[in-house]
């Protein structure tokens, strides 16, 4: 009998964690497709939870078509993919201000993605990175912010073309949020009457990038082995 509590508890705790990771899946809003030139769609799954002001800037430079064409300047086997750089260079990044560091405890694993940044710790801009095992970006833990992780298409990250820069780059073909793809059908409403001839005509605005790469991705990227890194 005891023997089957605990299973019965492991098991709960196992559909708990797998409803959790089900919820974030099915998130639209927090949910990034990456479409790469190695040949498929990358998912990326955000997390607002671990880096809230991260999250809204990539998503708000993705409704903005800022990463389409941008080059993956930076790979390294064994370590990371980065790319968010509009001049491919690692030096650059968006017309926006720099970020305030949301370093987390969360580990770096195969399919992490953290922001680019400099020396400074608020120097995240507009470029990130995504890491290609459980170990080689490991060191990178509560010192580049945590954005999210790939959920699926990971296999079309490993085929990106290597190099600091490759000579013939793979670059982002299109970014966009899962929510912007479908947008929810509008209820239908009933027809307005017409306005009064001398009311006011009404008016509507369209609503409206940096940093280096990792050596540990940097700015200014350190050593291949080394970190992501952005420069300004």
């Amino acid at each position: 009998m005891f023997k089957h509590l605990i299973l019965l508890a492991g098991s709960i705790f196992i559909m708990t964690a797998a409803t959790a990771d089900e919820a974030k899946a099915s998130d639209p809003e927090n949910t990034i497709t990456m479409e790469v030139s190695s040949g498929g769609t990358v998912t990326i799954g955000l997390r607002p939870d671990l880096a809230p002001g991260h999250v809204e800037r990539v998503k708000k430079l993705t409704r903005e078509g800022f990463y389409d064409g941008v080059i993956f300047h930076r790979v390294i086997d064994g370590f990371m993919a980065q790319t968010g750089d509009p001049t491919g260079t690692g030096t650059g990044g968006s017309n926006e201000p720099d970020l305030k560091a949301e370093f987390s405890d969360e580990n770096y694993q195969r399919g992490t993605i953290g922001m680019a940044r400099s020396a400074s710790p608020d120097s995240a801009n507009s470029q990130f990175f995504i890491c290609f095992t459980d170990t080689g970006c490991s060191f990178l833990k509560s010192q580049y912010t945590v954005l999210g992780t790939v959920t699926d298409g990971m296999e079309y990250i490993d085929t990106i073309a290597k190099g600091e820069p490759p000579a013939n780059p793979d670059k982002i073909v299109k970014m966009q949020v899962a929510a912007d793809a479908n947008p929810p059908a509008k209820a239908a409403s009933a027809p307005a009457e017409p306005a009064p001839a001398d009311a006011a005509a009404a008016s509507t605005e369209p609503a409206a990038s940096g940093e280096e790469a990792p050596a540990a991705p940097t700015e200014e990227a350190p050593a291949a082995a080394e970190q992501p890194a952005t420069d300004h």
